[in-house]
């Protein structure tokens, strides 16, 4: 039986499903394909920010800093939590933050999608619009923020791995499975015949 011939599940999302890692992890180009996957809409928390702030992070952190972008991260998340069940991606330092933590847990599922710094590496390497690698070694901060973050991130509700080379599709059957797995899908239809697109 080929893939095309199996049965179609639609799912409904009963939690907002919340995106966390490090930069490069694949939260939004996962994301989207999860939220096309799953019928909810696709929410960016970096594009919430800036649309917020009218200015792009890196001059948010350029003409005020961390601290103020945290504070306005914050207030996006927490707004997004109280509407109707998405995906939502984070930056990566959001879910260092206990209260974002709290609020995720109390409101949302958290999804880590796990990389290597060699994958991570790859994918950033050539971005000049992540503030925390404009420095002379971004390579050594990225391998800081490694160290320190995976912790952390650790904590999340589902962990789910993304590789170097793995299509973005291997990720999002991942976590559709966690979620079913954990009653956070329900099956809303259960398609016998082939879907032709």
């Amino acid at each position: 039986m080929s893939p095309m011939s199996e049965p179609i599940r639609t799912y409904g999302l009963n939690r907002t499903v919340v995106l966390v890692g490090l930069m490069g992890a694949g939260k939004s180009s996962v994301g989207r394909r999860l939220a096309d996957r799953l019928g909810v809409r696709f929410v960016d928390s970096d594009f919430e920010i800036e649309a917020a702030a009218d200015m792009t992070i890196p001059e948010i952190f350029e003409r005020f800093d961390e601290q103020y972008f945290r504070d306005g991260e914050r207030r996006v998340i927490s707004r997004l939590l109280n509407e109707e069940p998405c995906v939502l991606a984070t930056g990566g330092g959001a879910f260092l933050s206990n209260e974002n933590r709290k609020m995720i847990g109390n409101s949302g599922i958290s999804v880590w999608i796990k990389a290597d710094l060699e994958t991570l590496w790859e994918r950033v390497k050539d971005k000049t619009s992540r503030p925390l690698l404009n420095g002379d070694d971004p390579k050594g901060v990225l391998t800081k923020l490694l160290e320190t973050r995976n912790p952390i991130y650790e904590t999340a509700d589902i962990v789910v791995s993304s590789a170097s080379g793995d299509p973005h599709e291997v990720v999002v059957n991942a976590i559709i499975e966690a979620l079913d797995k954990a009653d956070h899908l329900s099956v809303i239809a259960k398609n016998e015949e082939q879907n032709e697109h």
